[in-house]
């Protein structure tokens, strides 16, 4: 079952910089991985501080998989000093995969 992610990472603002570079240097490497279909992030047009990763993983045990590479060390051991509210993860299924024809 493919498996769709919707994360919002919303910054402190004197730190949104520094939290932006820390999320775009986590894209090319979770690309590479075996399990990702795609890991796109957005930044929202009216808060600068909110960002969105929209992610697509081939399975669960994908997920899992990245959530332990060591490359998002950096961006996790700082959460508390960088982040305003806590990381909203949303894990979601296309319905068209669950309906039977």
């Amino acid at each position: 079952m493919t498996l769709t992610v919707v994360a919002t990472i919303t910054a402190r603002p004197e730190f949104r910089d520094e939290l932006a570079s820390l999320l775009v240097a986590q894209i090319p490497p979770t690309r590479a991985e075996p399990g990702c279909i795609n890991y796109d992030l957005y930044a929202d047009l009216n808060d600068p501080c909110v960002f969105v990763f929209y992610e697509n993983w081939t399975c669960p045990e994908a997920l899992l998989e990245h959530m332990a590479v060591p490359y998002l060390t950096p961006f996790l051991s700082q959460v508390d000093r960088l982040l305003a509210t806590p990381i909203e993860v949303r894990q979601l299924r296309m319905l068209k995969d669950t309906v039977s024809t």
